[in-house]
């Protein structure tokens, strides 16, 4: 039976060709419910890391901070796959930012090697290593920063100034703080912050061990409770599940702007693209770890599992239903087998590069200049995203939704304005 609320020909038509068809607002209900399940899942891996986190700092040591380490990659998996629920969801756009957040001038947390700078006219807090410094001043206003809270980073130091390269929240600041800077630049390694920065007594290294361990609790358990808020935001009650399902026509338009603007501007362009037109490891999505094959990797998944409607979680288990994918068949079954051969072929890609960095060509490697290997990998994804966004494209127009807006970028849109 049709919902008083389809107004698009399109899809009311799909509706009629089978006895079988979903509703849009059933597709609508499957992306609320992929959306709540693979928040979930990132909140219950955040919640691991800062279990590990917690032993790093009651007893640091060479094992602990590997551990630490290693949970917070696989944090990264469920959360990667989150971002397809940007761009479309007001609610997520306007807390994404504390918590993926980057590039970040890492300077206003920690210790940075000599190299990289002071203070500069475009950000006057770019050196600022709030750990050493439990004082300072922003806006003419003295900060007291003595106790590192969750309070102090997220109200106070989080884009201090404006700036949004001070970034003081999030998965990349903890990253920093558990791997340190990448000094290796196109050569081989990530960063290697030794376990001593968190040790508490004569072993301490670099100093401020306790405020170090401080801050590294404060943005994990930070994370933690941004993660457990965003969740509620999907559940059955929650205003961001109420929001996509109240009207079915601005829903798949919400839908198909997050799947088209993550493919297109965000990862095929500001991540992927724009690094290999500058050679510049620091464009690396998460360059302390050098975790980006993963990072990429992950959004693909995302991108393709919200249009099968179909998420499989961490621990193996599905969360699946009516699809945008249905809607499309009924409309034009070849545009949903092109839909679904693109959605492969870019993960497929992606994976390619993911394979290679495991087998240990990294990430940052391939970005160097003249490595004809790693420049294929790279554009062989851009091109598999970019090749998935024209089909998204077509989806849109298939379902007589009207044009959306789709994120851009310089590096793919107007290459010569990267370079200016």
């Amino acid at each position: 039976m049709l919902r008083t609320l389809l107004t698009s020909t399109a899809i009311a038509t799909a509706l009629l060709g089978s006895a079988q068809a979903q509703t849009a607002n059933e597709v609508l209900d499957t992306y609320a419910d992929i959306a709540e399940a693979n928040y979930g899942d990132s909140l219950e891996a955040v919640r691991a890391l800062e279990k590990a986190v917690t032993a790093l700092i009651k007893s640091p040591s060479a094992e602990s901070m590997s551990a630490a380490r290693d949970a917070w990659l696989q944090a990264r998996v469920p959360y990667q796959q989150t971002e397809v629920f940007r761009f479309g969801n007001p609610i997520v756009d306007d807390w994404e930012g504390k918590v993926n957040a980057w590039p970040l001038d890492e300077g206003l947390i920690d210790y940075v090697d000599g190299l990289y700078g002071g203070p500069t006219d475009a950000n006057q807090f770019a050196a600022l290593n709030v750990i050493a410094n439990p004082s300072f001043s922003l806006s003419g206003k003295e900060i007291d920063a003595t106790e590192i809270t969750p309070d102090l980073l997220e109200n106070i130091l989080h884009e201090a100034d404006g700036i949004e390269a001070n970034v003081a929240t999030g998965y990349h600041a903890i990253e920093f703080l558990l791997w340190g800077q990448d000094l290796n630049g196109h050569g081989d390694g990530a960063g290697s912050r030794p376990w001593t920065d968190y040790a508490q007594n004569e072993d301490c290294t670099n100093g401020n061990c306790e405020r170090r361990a401080d801050y590294l609790m404060a943005a994990t358990d930070l994370l933690s409770s941004d993660l457990e808020w965003i969740t509620a935001q999907w559940a059955k009650d929650g205003e961001a599940r109420a929001t996509i399902t109240a009207d079915e026509q601005a829903g798949l338009t919400a839908i198909l702007t997050g799947m088209g603007s993550l493919s297109y501007g965000e990862t095929a362009g500001e991540r992927m693209r724009l690094g290999l037109m500058l050679n510049d490891p620091e464009e690396e999505h998460s360059c302390f770890a050098d975790n980006t094959h993963n990072d990429h990797y992950y959004n693909g998944v995302g991108i393709r599992s919200v249009y099968l409607g179909n998420y499989v979680r961490t621990d193996g288990t599905t969360v699946s239903g009516a699809s945008l994918s249905d809607l499309v068949a009924n409309i034009d079954p070849e545009l949903d087998r092109e839909m679904r051969t693109r959605l492969a072929e870019a993960v497929l890609a992606l994976g390619r590069i993911k394979t290679a960095a495991e087998s240990g060509f990294a990430y940052d490697e391939m970005l160097a200049r003249g490595d004809e290997g790693g420049e294929a990998l790279i554009m062989g994804g851009v091109d598999g995203l970019i090749n998935q966004t024209r089909s998204i494209e077509r989806v849109v127009t298939a379902l007589d939704l009207g044009g959306i807006e789709i994120e851009g970028s310089d590096s793919l849109d107007n290459p010569s304005a990267v370079f200016q």
